[in-house]
């Protein structure tokens, strides 16, 4: 079974990058090998400029790699994958702003080629749950309800965010129960879940 130190681990924020407080940067405190995508223009998020970012760092080495993304960095994340990056194995996609808002829906609707876990909350200003289980199924997704977590961000108070943290592990597990692991591009078949 893989181990999260299986893999490179790339934190891909959304909009104006993450800051000291927030659960992406405080867990690459805990984590120091974990990389951050960064951006040129964090004000800017132009889907295709982001994207182009992410697929440059995946490509910068050929070890399996999980992405941990938040927000817009859900949607550039869900962009990269459909390009067909061959050592993305997995990605955890938590608070996806909703494509409509910033007119990327077509550039971002399709079946992910690696497993992934799309975290929702009942009350987030960005993406509300039932749109945001709507794009879990549209991209063969899980989906996890998190509760009222706002925009689970800095301003959601998590601290190192513990259960976030459980679902990190539970990605790693999936990536083993994946059709092909990381090779063939056959989706698998996934739940929703309820917290």
């Amino acid at each position: 079974m893989p181990t999260l130190s299986s893999f490179r681990v790339l934190v891909a924020p959304g909009l104006y990058n993450s800051g000291p407080l927030h659960w992406q940067s405080r867990w690459q405190r805990l984590y120091p090998a974990f990389e951050r995508v960064e951006q040129e223009k964090w004000d800017a998020p132009v889907l295709e400029v982001w994207s182009q970012r992410l697929q440059h760092q995946l490509r910068q080495s050929e070890q399996p790699t999980l992405v941990i993304a938040h927000s817009f960095g859900c949607l550039t994340t869900v962009h990269a994958a459909l390009t067909d990056i061959p050592n993305l194995a997995g990605a955890l996609l938590v608070a996806p702003a909703d494509p409509d808002k910033f007119d990327v829906s077509q550039a971002v609707r399709g079946q992910l080629p690696v497993p992934a876990i799309v975290v929702g909350s009942l009350n987030d200003p960005w993406m509300e749950s039932g749109r945001a289980r709507q794009w879990a199924q549209t991209w063969g997704a899980d989906y996890v309800d998190a509760g009222a977590l706002g925009h689970i961000n800095a301003e959601s108070n998590l601290g190192d965010w513990l259960y976030g943290q459980s679902l990190l592990q539970r990605l790693v597990q999936q990536t083993s129960l994946f059709p092909g692991a990381w090779g063939q591009r056959e989706p698998a078949r996934r739940s929703t879940v309820q917290r």
